[in-house]
């Protein structure tokens, strides 16, 4: 969902600061260059350590946290939060019987408060006005020249103005804090949302404008209603969407027509007439759609699109035109965790093989297989957990007792160096004696696949046969590592010397 999203908060658990599985969206949120705000949640507990998570954003995250708030007590203690902004005190009264957290006070600074409370909110604010204006330009500028006797005379407007700049440039991210669970400091988030993260308009996506004002959506979900079948979420970057009309799928290169348009609010569906650019809306009817799709008006208008992206280019691309104006879809990491699924007998086969069918085009990162060995049906998922929601589901949703095997880690192996080495063969086929020799170099790749290079003064010298009799012979050699002999990933092989000798 990231790749639609045009702003994100990520909240952390003040006690445990940044943890295993916000290190994996932080870098799908940076990936996407989306900003972000951060929520220091469970504040109310007793070993939430406010300094402590700011250190762990700046060391786990790389990023800079911009300190908008500052507590007031600490674990039961916690009653509210200081606005740095503005120098003023939200309290949230003990809870009654029948209160949501809902109703607090806003109250200025005065010098009837906490002395200790005062000294924290003064060096808090310093620190922020200085932090700010060495992230941003403009803001520095305004302090030299105009509040340089008196930096904290600097009007909260013209900081809040500062930290959204440094915000939507990713050079810091605002960082506030509250209970969720007891609905405190929840208010001045959702208003930090509205202030510091972009709107729809202000975010731009270049191949965006090759669609002028044709319609230009993504397809970044898929859900199953065994009523009206599969409702697709759609992120619509330009153009209109409208009910009873045909889209057309880049990907499938196929028309298919949209039945139902609804907006989704929470689990509830409303019907609309029509939706924009810019929001987020649930169709009815698209039955061939799957998640990273790009959906257009119409045939005529992708290739409108395309010729507009080549004139832009002013060169033609290898992958054709349509490579131009796809937009880039959810990327889904390879399964870790594989386990053998069966059903109860074999007449449910059919049955199991339709849920499973459904629930991976729900979600990409779960891959079905059918092991060529023992027929057997293998499901493999991102996780433990993961593979048993998909095992609870089908048991909900679909009516069918099924039996999961023992788990299984899906291993790779690597390299850690970059290493050379020359090999030659020497083989007799019939009669005849063979000897070829190959002298390759192997390196860490930054990504997971593995790939095969030739160097410069290779690619001319080789023919094409050559050069993809030696491609097949590493590819091959991928599937199996020398260790234990699991697939190999992140590999790079660059061929410097190919000889082949008649016996």
């Amino acid at each position: 969902a990231l790749r639609v999203l045009d702003g994100a908060v990520a909240v952390l658990d003040a006690s445990a600061g940044v943890e295993a599985q916000t290190l994996t969206v932080w870098r799908q949120a940076e990936k996407h260059h989306v900003p972000c705000v951060c929520f220091l949640n469970k504040m109310d507990k007793p070993a939430a350590d406010l300094n402590f998570s700011l250190e762990s954003i700046r060391l786990k995250l790389k990023a800079n946290p911009v300190l908008l708030q500052i507590p007031i007590g600490s674990g039961r203690n916690f009653t509210g939060v200081v606005d740095l902004l503005t120098n003023q005190k939200l309290v949230w009264q003990p809870r009654s019987p029948g209160e949501d957290g809902r109703v607090f006070e806003i109250k200025a600074l005065g010098e009837a408060d906490d002395p200790e409370l005062l000294q924290a909110v003064s060096e808090a604010r310093a620190a922020l006005v200085e932090q700010v204006a060495d992230l941003d330009d403009e803001f520095a500028e305004l302090l030299l020249t105009t509040f340089s006797d008196n930096f904290d005379s600097v009007p909260s407007i013209k900081l809040q103005e500062a930290v959204r700049r440094v915000t939507l440039t990713r050079k810091g991210v605002p960082v506030l804090c509250g209970s969720s669970l007891r609905n405190k400091g929840v208010q001045p988030l959702l208003d930090a949302i509205t202030t510091y993260l972009p709107a729809p308009n202000e975010r731009h996506h270049d191949l965006v404008r090759w669609y002028k004002d044709d319609l230009c959506a993504l397809a970044f979900k898929v859900l199953h209603d065994k009523q009206r079948g599969p409702l697709v979420f759609l992120r619509i970057y330009s153009g209109t969407l409208k009910p009873q009309t045909a889209v057309h799928n880049i990907n499938r290169n196929n028309t298919e027509r949209m039945s139902r348009l609804l907006v989704p609010f929470a689990d509830q569906h409303v019907e609309i007439p029509s939706m924009g650019a810019g929001n987020i809306a649930l169709t009815v009817g698209l039955k061939q759609t799957v998640t990273g799709d790009t959906i257009v008006s119409s045939k005529a208008s992708a290739a409108a699109a395309a010729r507009r992206a080549q004139n832009d280019s002013g060169t033609e691309k290898k992958r054709g035109e349509q490579a131009n104006i796809i937009l880039s879809g959810v990327e889904v990491p390879d399964p870790v965790f594989f386990c053998t699924i069966e059903p109860p007998t074999m007449a449910k086969q059919a049955d199991l093989e339709n849920a499973l069918s459904c629930l991976q085009r729900e979600d990409p990162s779960l891959k079905v297989r059918a092991d060529p060995d023992s027929g057997q049906t293998i499901l493999c998922g991102m996780g433990e957990l993961h593979i048993d929601i998909i095992h609870d589901r089908i048991r909900r949703e679909y009516g069918i007792e099924t039996h999961l095997g023992p788990l299984q880690v899906a291993y790779r192996e690597t390299i850690l160096h970059e290493a050379s080495a020359a090999d030659t063969l020497d083989r007799t086929v019939g009669e005849r004696r063979n000897v070829a020799t190959v002298q390759l170099t192997v390196r860490p790749a930054d990504t997971t696949s593995c790939e095969v290079t030739f160097t410069e003064d290779l690619k001319t010298q080789l023919s094409s046969e050559t050069k993809e009799a030696v491609e097949n012979g590493v590819q091959s050699s991928y599937l199996q590592g020398p260790l234990l002999g699991y697939p190999v990933q992140g590999v790079s092989t660059q061929i410097s010397s190919v000889a082949a000798e008649p016996g």
